[in-house]
This record gives C-alpha cells, structure tokens and sequence, in this order.
C-alpha cells in the first residue's frame, strides 16, 4: 500500500487554478506521465485522484490511457480499505464516443460492427465519486488492435459529469500517446521519480508536450528528498 494523501493534498493545492473547470462546470482534465517506465506515474495518479474524490461535488474520472497495459482498476479493486467497495460494470462513455479506436472491428451474430465503446467499462468507487475505467482488452481478438482516435469527441462528452478527468498515459519511452493527448487536456503533470530515469528525456518530453500545445503544470517528484520544480512552476513531492 502507498498512501501519497499529504502529498497529493499539497499537489492538489499546488494545482489550483493552474487547470481550472470552465465557467459552463465543465470539469478540467489533467495528464499524469513520466518519461520513463517505472516512475511512478500510476501510483500518483491513482492516490491524486483518491484524494480529489474525497472533496469533489462530482465525480472524479480516473482514465487509463495505457492501451497495452491496463492495470488501474485492479490496482482499486485491491485496496478496498482506502478505496471502498466497488459498484457494478458500468458503460464509461455518456454518448457511445471513446478514446481509442480497434482494427479491425469486431462483427456481431448479424455481421455489424461492434461499436468500440463496448469494450471501455467503469466502476465507482467512494461512493460513486472516484469512476475507475478499464478497456476489456481480454475480449480483442487475435490481431486486433488499439490505437488513440484523436479526433474523439469524448473528453468533451464526459466533462459535464465530472469535477475532474485525470488521465493516467503511458510513459513516453515506450508510446508517444502523452503527445497526441496533451493538446487536449487542461494541463500537463510529470512525474520524475529521484536517482531514477534519464534528466536528457525528461527535458526532451517537457520540450516535447510544448511543442504539441500541451500546458506544462508543473512535476511531481517521486521518492524524492526534496521538492524541486520546474522555473516558475509548482511542484510537490511524492
């Protein structure tokens, strides 16, 4: 068990009003990714976004964006002291759009395609105020795959249901996924686990985010001795 609840308190404050919900209470959406494996990233963004559920008035969205390994709702479903009971399978999306798309499409009993929001679930947590996703790669088929739409429409869809979207993206060595999301979040947390990783990748992907219109909020330092921000950016230790 990890318990990050001050440190994520203090994340939570370092970000207020650095990626703000609209005027319309449209909620904000937030990206958590490192530059490389192992540092992290999960970890912060599940306690960051316990910690938010705990205070919001709507729901909290916790979105994994890792299409090759998915691993946050079972790592919920295996705290059930801190994160509760969960709820039952749900549908993830508000009007059938999601994040990815699967090639070649599956074909029901009538030959049709399957729709792939049939694929993204959900289950609430806290009392339905944490929504956990997961995409049920276990139902693929043999050489079928999953790839980023990025034309979707549902990080629009889903910011009238909730007070926050925090989106849970794979590290950058081994997809450029970070890149073709942040343009459409509110803003951009990295996480940089200390003594661990390469400082030449984590300049190169903070170059990298900026360069694809993504807003740069500042860094969580994990494991670290110290906080340390970026300049003129806030950041809390983890």
């Amino acid at each position: 068990m990890v318990d990050l609840t001050r440190e994520m308190a203090d994340l939570m404050e370092a970000l207020k009003g650095g990626a703000r919900a609209s005027a319309t209470g449209r909620g904000r959406a937030i990206l958590f990714v490192a530059a490389c494996g192992g540092e992290g990233v999960s970890t912060v963004a599940r306690e960051y976004a316990r910690c938010e559920a705990a205070f919001a008035k709507r729901p909290v969205w916790l979105i994994d964006a890792d299409l090759r390994r998915q691993s946050q709702l079972e790592a919920v479903l295996d705290e059930p002291a801190r994160f509760g009971p969960p709820g039952p399978v749900s549908a993830a999306t508000p009007d059938g759009s999601v994040f990815f798309a699967l090639s070649p499409k599956a074909l029901d009993e009538h030959s049709q395609p399957v729709s792939d929001s049939q694929y993204l679930i959900a289950r609430s947590f806290l009392d339905k105020r944490l929504w956990v996703t997961r995409i049920r790669d276990h139902l693929l088929l043999p050489g079928q795959k999953t790839r980023l739409f990025e034309q979707s429409s549902y990080w629009q869809a889903l910011r009238p249901h909730a007070q926050a979207i925090l989106v849970d993206a794979p590290a950058f060595d081994r997809s450029d996924a970070a890149l073709q999301l942040a343009p459409l979040m509110d803003g951009v947390v990295m996480v940089v686990s200390e003594g661990e990783g390469d400082v030449d990748a984590r300049l190169a992907l903070k170059t990298e985010i900026e360069q694809a219109g993504g807003r740069l909020l500042g860094m969580v330092y994990n494991k670290a001795s110290a906080a340390v921000g970026l300049p003129g950016r806030k950041a809390a230790r983890a």
